[in-house]
């Protein structure tokens, strides 16, 4: 994909280094020329001097052939005029870095997909990582709402060789939870779970559910048997 990232400071210049990775075509737009510079010299990112706001730094950038844009600066209204123009341009795709609450209906009607308050996404990391060590969040939805997180079966675990149907029937099981798919290790399967399939000792799941649900979902699956 063809992306452009404006912003590159905390946020923006991670996001340019994992959307790199990804092997994405990206160009940066940063205001201050140092960061420019360090980015470039770092990963090689196009980078180009100029205001997210700009009309010529957006042009410049190819905003014509974009297939996203990700409006990542610390400032609201500089990543609101990004969308807006983005939006004019057309472009498939364009996520916004929120600072304040107050701006999200106006990011809405600029035509944001996606809209991400880091803070939020911090905060909810934090607290599911003292909550809940021993699951892994993948990522978040809505805004925090929800989470696809994984768990692993235990050895001498309750839910093991029972199907993924007997689970999701349990009326100790979150109905709002939602298995998406299951790992093994050992034999290296990664398959779609259907009602049918049986869970091992040792499975990694991956589901999804309300942030509110997690606990409940976890303290569940990972219940072992009394010796």
């Amino acid at each position: 994909m063809y992306i452009i990232v404006a912003g590159g400071g905390m946020v923006g210049g991670v996001l340019v280094r994992r959307l790199l990775d990804n092997k994405h075509d990206v160009v940066l737009i940063e205001q201050n020329k140092s960061v420019c510079d360090k980015l470039y010299a770092e990963s090689g990112v196009v980078a180009i001097n100029g205001g997210a706001a700009s009309i010529e730094a957006l042009n410049e950038a190819g905003i014509q052939k974009a297939d996203a844009l990700a409006a990542a600066t610390g400032s609201d209204a500089d990543n609101l005029a990004c969308a807006i123009l983005a939006k004019s341009f057309d472009v498939p795709r364009i996520i916004v870095r929120m600072r304040h609450p107050a701006y999200k209906n106006a990011y809405r009607v600029a035509g944001a997909d996606s809209i991400i308050r880091v803070t939020d996404l911090m905060v909810n990391q934090m607290v599911m990582d003292i909550e809940n060590p021993g699951v892994r969040r993948i990522a978040s939805i809505g805004g925090g709402k929800a989470d696809v997180f994984v768990v692993n079966v235990p050895k001498g675990g309750k839910v093991a060789d029972k199907s993924i149907e007997e689970i999701v029937e349990s009326r100790h099981f979150p109905s709002q939870c939602v298995f998406v798919a299951v790992y093994n290790e050992q034999t290296e399967q990664f398959s779609i779970p259907r009602g049918k399939q049986i869970i091992k000792e040792g499975d990694e799941l991956f589901l999804i559910s309300a942030a509110a649900d997690i606990r409940k979902a976890v303290d569940f699956l990972t219940a072992k048997n009394r010796t």
